[in-house]
């Protein structure tokens, strides 16, 4: 499985894949390949999400005023 484009693609993946995986006509072979697929795209979505989290967290700590610039 390729990377998505984006967050927000990785996202829309995994929905269809839920729903996929929850159709009756769903074999267990295609749902273990689902599953595998959904696993990859966790780890991806999480991954960009802590960048995300850590870009934020710079923007804070530049933005905090520091204690020696006070007064």
């Amino acid at each position: 499985m390729r990377a998505p484009k984006s967050f927000e693609d990785g996202m829309t993946r995994l929905e269809s894949i839920l729903e996929q995986m929850q159709q009756p006509e769903t074999t267990l072979a295609e749902s273990v390949k689902l599953y595998a697929e959904a696993a990859s795209l966790m780890d991806y979505c999480n991954g960009t999400l802590e960048k995300a989290t850590l870009q934020l967290d710079e923007i804070d700590a530049q933005r905090a005023p520091r204690p020696d610039a006070a007064h």
